[in-house]
């Protein structure tokens, strides 16, 4: 009796509100897929459909050759992709610093690298917008992987940080004795031990510099320099919405987050791991 009442009461306090967390949370991407795969008239269709009976790509072909999805990919992964090489050797750098050497205020350092996640995107659109336009760089890739490396790097360099104190102090010492600078000791020593928290490092940089949309909407004037996000807010029309096409346009934002995470899952739970031993 006693062991059905426990399945039970493990059913009702961890399984049920787990399926239902669940449900809450993939539905709308089920739901995405499903408006996705529909021609235009069955997704307005009465009663509603949820399985596409008549299983189209055109919504797809639509949001990449018409709407201009094509464009807004690749300038999302130029700016993803530039904004995590140069926040990676700057927190990589930045993270030896904090875990090899003792100096004055270094408590600090790391207090106002952690404040810097608190302050609100919203009060820096003016100020960045002003600077940027002055310097000619609105509308240009390289003003938000500046603006995205500023915002990832104290983080990252504190995860690196974490991960690098992890690393045994001996194997840089036998390195300095066989003749290695600094600089060499953290390119051929310290960086080929710190995959996993690079990787974890990397996810955490690239899906935010993919999905942000404040900053890159506020830069960016010119339709042909728009990410992906900004590109779908353009499709929901005042009076018209292609609701297929937008719909595929998310699964094709989408799509690269899930295969990053999918790849490195392995990576991501030993970098995490390391961090918070660190």
């Amino acid at each position: 009796m006693y062991g059905k009442q426990g399945k039970l009461d493990k059913t009702l306090t961890f399984y049920l509100p787990l399926v239902m967390m669940l449900v809450w949370t993939l539905f709308p991407v089920y739901w995405t897929l499903n408006t996705a795969f529909k021609p235009e008239g069955d997704i307005i269709k009465s009663p509603i459909q949820y399985f596409p009976k008549n299983f189209t790509l055109d919504n797809f072909m639509n949001a990449w050759n018409d709407v201009g999805f094509s464009v807004y990919f690749k300038n999302s992964f130029i700016i993803g992709f530039g904004t995590v090489l140069f926040t990676l050797i700057l927190s990589v750098l930045a993270g030896y610093a904090l875990a090899r050497y003792d100096f004055k205020g270094k408590k600090t350092v790391m207090m106002i690298l952690l404040m810097t996640q608190f302050i609100p995107r919203s009060m820096l659109i003016i100020p960045l917008f002003v600077m940027f336009s002055n310097v000619g760089l609105i509308s240009n890739p390289i003003s938000l992987i500046l603006i995205y490396s500023a915002v990832q790097i104290p983080f990252s360099a504190i995860l690196m940080r974490g991960f690098i104190a992890g690393i045994p102090r001996e194997l840089e010492e036998a390195a300095a004795i066989d003749g290695a600078n600094r600089l060499q000791i953290i390119t051929k020593v310290i960086s080929p031990l710190l995959l996993p928290g690079v990787v974890a490092t990397s996810v955490n940089i690239f899906v935010y510099s993919w999905n942000e949309f404040l900053l890159a909407l506020m830069l960016t004037n010119n339709q042909n320099k728009f990410t992906l996000p900004v590109g779908l807010s353009f499709m929901l029309g005042e009076f018209n919405i292609n609701y297929g096409a937008l719909a595929a346009g998310s699964v094709i934002a989408l799509v690269p987050s899930v295969i990053l995470f999918i790849f490195a899952q392995k990576h991501l739970v030993s970098g995490m791991g390391g961090a918070v031993k660190g």
